[in-house]
């Protein structure tokens, strides 16, 4: 049984989502919840990736569209759409994802360097590429999602924001 302990100690979990059909993980030690799509409250002058803002049990908790942060085409939510709310430096964000796949034990030194891929995804969000069961999973790096200048226009915006709506 000790020997179960170190393996798990020397592998790093995982949460594995889908977005336009490619799979990508999260530190599993970053999510904080897993929730359905709700409305949120949209806040002006922000970049179109951030969509609003959520009040989660009293945190104001903005919510980013991966799908627009990494350029790529909009769609429409449906009941798969989930919103991985995340930790970066106990502050919170949500990511909303097109569906959540599971929990995955990634090998450390198994995780390649992200090749430059040209325009598909910006790979300074990415911290590395890893396969697992066969599926190649692209390794976000959470801390990079939420820019600074993009904390300092939520912060400046936030005072304008009158009615937060309660998330369910």
């Amino acid at each position: 049984m000790h020997e179960n302990n170190q393996d798990a100690a020397t592998t790093l979990q995982q949460l594995t989502f889908t977005l336009a059909g490619e799979e990508y993980g999260v530190d599993i030690l970053a999510v904080r919840e897993i929730r359905g799509w709700s409305r949120v409250t949209r806040i002006p002058q922000t970049p179109e990736h951030l969509l609003g803002v959520l009040n989660l049990r009293g945190a104001i908790v903005p919510i980013m569209d991966l799908r627009l942060r990494f350029g790529l085409e909009r769609e429409s939510f449906g009941d798969n759409t989930v919103v991985i709310i995340v930790a970066v430096d106990e502050r919170l964000f949500g990511i909303v994802v097109d569906a959540v796949s599971d929990v995955v034990d990634i090998d450390p030194a198994a995780i390649k360097p992200v090749p430059d891929m040209g325009a598909v995804v910006d790979t300074r969000y990415l911290k590395g590429l890893a396969t697992h069961v066969e599926r190649m999973v692209m390794l976000l790096d959470v801390e990079k999602l939420m820019r600074p200048e993009d904390v300092e226009t939520l912060d400046a915006a936030m005072p304008d924001v009158r009615d937060v709506e309660v998330a369910a």
